[in-house]
């Protein structure tokens, strides 16, 4: 792997990790996606009386005041509206399908969303993402418009910048003004989130992937569709939105080193 520096010149080279030569796994990265959208899934359900709060009684017993029997009619929980005598004026109520009633299979809040993965194949999805940000064709199938320069492996000094000028110049420099500017325009989504604060849909850009807390992390975080993470912190959902693997990938020099040093994602010698 080429190292360059913000004016896109070579300053050196690098060997990849073993983690960037996992075979591509597009099932498991799937697996590993779903797991953690499931995981930040809130629960959501119907009141538990929704449908009950009502002075509903229809005996079942033959004997007993106010009940169907001997009237032709069947058992569907009612509500006397006006009386006289013995004779009584209802209503359905109550049961599902009656006017007011509850409904018959709600949603539950007691469900559980949350879908377990094994902690190996998660390392393996992840490091089966890697492999696929240094394989051009799948990139390109993700729709980004892949520079000149790659795999993007970039000296050090990108995340020292403290200015959101100066991080999209050098984003110029490596050839990434076109990529940028195809996710900075967004489109009117569909459905009821426009009156819920979504009112526009965004793309999935670059990553950026750095070493440690750096100044980066502020400076870039307004640029649309760019998303900066430390490498410790790398997963499925970030390396591959939508479950789709191929995001085009802006590697730090020592996220590299230290990707290699820590053996990150890799099984746990025993």
């Amino acid at each position: 792997m080429n190292i360059y520096n913000l004016k896109a010149e070579k300053i050196g080279s690098l060997n990849a990790p073993r983690q960037f030569s996992e075979e591509y796994h597009p099932d498991l990265i799937k697996r590993a996606v779903l797991s953690m959208r499931s995981n930040k899934r809130q629960s959501y359900g119907a009141d538990i009386l929704a449908g009950k709060k009502t002075s509903v009684r229809l005996s079942k017993r033959r004997r007993d005041y106010k009940t169907s029997y001997g009237h032709g009619m069947n058992r569907t929980p009612r509500k006397v509206m006006w009386r006289r005598g013995r004779q009584f004026g209802w209503e359905g109520a109550f049961a599902p399908g009656t006017v007011g009633g509850r409904k018959a299979h709600p949603p539950k809040s007691s469900k559980i969303w949350s879908l377990k993965i094994n902690d190996k194949e998660r390392r393996k999805a992840i490091r089966s993402a890697l492999a696929a940000t240094l394989d051009k064709d799948i990139v390109t199938l993700r729709n980004h418009l892949v520079p000149k320069i790659f795999p993007l492996v970039i000296s050090n000094d990108i995340e020292l910048l403290q200015k959101t000028k100066e991080v999209k110049e050098a984003f110029d420099n490596l050839g990434l003004k076109e990529e940028v500017e195809r996710v900075e325009k967004k489109k009117k989504g569909a459905g009821k989130g426009k009156i819920r604060g979504r009112r526009k849909i965004s793309k999935k850009g670059l990553l950026v992937v750095v070493s440690k807390n750096c100044p980066l992390l502020k400076s870039a975080k307004n640029i649309e569709g760019i998303d900066i993470v430390m490498v410790d912190k790398l997963n499925a959902e970030l390396l591959a939105p939508g479950a789709v693997a191929g995001r085009l990938t802006l590697f730090s020099s020592m996220a590299i080193e230290r990707l290699e040093k820590e053996q990150l994602f890799m099984e746990k010698q025993k």
